[in-house]
């Protein structure tokens, strides 16, 4: 079922009709000219109470007469992202938003007034959503606050996360990785090449992604019929002595949800003697940039980063132009497996 969206952000009408004055007396509030033009406070306040309470952003870009437009798609970080290089988390996704949105023949402007001191940017500031700039958005980035998630939703701003979340109180529009499929497929995998103990290990910062991972592993070890063995330490509590006791209890093969843990598996390896992946096998469930050696990259669950950004944004074109027509505005794209570099058959 499609997710209702308005058709287009407040205008000053509306601002005018809310505060009980002309759209004239709106003009002179929000241009900074209310003084010159003799305006009461108490007027000015009403104006800007209305304002704030439909979030209106005076647009600086004219829009279309006919399709109230101005072909414009926001691109909002919950972290800073610039400059990025193309062996940056981010990379991939912003040259797929790109690439799709000179296909739709739309411009992007990118929304940095809302950083705060620690670096995070937020959707709202002093309780005005300045993405209505924008005909629509797309958000990437760990969503600090998910209520502004569903006020965003309530406020009928038409918008697509990039990466799954489940916001309580609203339905959003999202374009996601499908981990689940993901790592449980890999672990099948790993069943194939003899390893009938694999261990996971988790990370204590639980979004959706890990959360969904997780639930793959587990559906995995339950369709191969092997014994889960899921682990959430910090890197640093990785020790030799943890290690000495988990390869004793049969392990052969570990998924990281870290590249950190995955490097330091292989330090603990080289530490006892033994080889990845001759001796122990570890793939890694996120984009990596290095290996267990130089030449040698880990074996990695591929992510569809430029696929997912193009599709964000092939998304929210067809809600803002068709509204109103059945689709799904949630979706989820998959996961490539990892090749052999660092998974092979398990030692006998």
């Amino acid at each position: 079922m499609p997710i209702k969206h308005r058709r287009q952000a407040p205008t000053q009408s509306d601002v005018a009709r809310l505060a009980g004055v002309s759209q004239a007396t709106v003009s002179a509030v929000v241009n900074g000219r209310a003084e010159g033009h003799r305006i009461p406070a108490d007027t000015e306040r009403r104006v800007r109470e209305a304002v704030r309470e439909l979030g209106y952003v005076a647009n600086p870009a004219a829009r279309s007469l006919k399709s109230k437009r101005n072909r414009l798609i926001g691109v909002h970080t919950f972290e800073s992202v610039f400059p990025i290089s193309s062996r940056d988390f981010y990379h991939e996704f912003l040259i797929g938003v790109e690439e799709q949105a000179v296909a739709e023949g739309h411009d992007l402007v990118l929304f940095t007034s809302t950083e705060d001191p620690d670096g995070k940017r937020q959707l709202y500031r002093d309780g005005i959503n300045r993405l209505n700039v924008a005909d629509g958005s797309v958000l990437l980035g760990v969503t600090h606050k998910p209520s502004d998630l569903a006020r965003l939703a309530a406020e009928g701003y038409p918008f697509v996360h990039v990466g799954r979340r489940d916001v309580p109180g609203a339905e959003i529009a999202w374009v996601g990785a499908d981990y689940r499929s993901g790592t449980e497929a890999l672990v099948a995998s790993l069943a194939g090449l003899g390893h009938r103990r694999v261990a996971y290990l988790g990370t204590s910062h639980r979004m959706e992604a890990q959360i969904d991972r997780e639930d793959g592993y587990l559906a995995g070890c339950a369709s191969m019929g092997i014994p889960p063995m899921p682990v959430f330490m910090k890197v640093q509590d990785l020790t030799p002595e943890w290690f000495d006791v988990t390869l004793a209890g049969g392990v052969t093969a570990f998924l990281a949800g870290a590249e950190a843990q995955a490097d330091r598996i292989a330090e603990l390896a080289r530490a006892r003697g033994l080889a990845v992946p001759s001796d122990v096998s570890v793939a890694v469930l996120v984009g990596t940039v290095g290996g267990p050696e130089v030449g040698r990259s880990w074996s990695a669950l591929g992510i569809p980063r430029n696929d997912m950004g193009r599709a964000a944004v092939r998304l929210l074109v067809e809600m803002l132009t068709e509204p109103d027509i059945a689709r799904d505005d949630q979706v989820l794209l998959p996961c490539t497996q990892p090749d052999h570099s660092t998974i092979a058959e398990a030692a006998r």
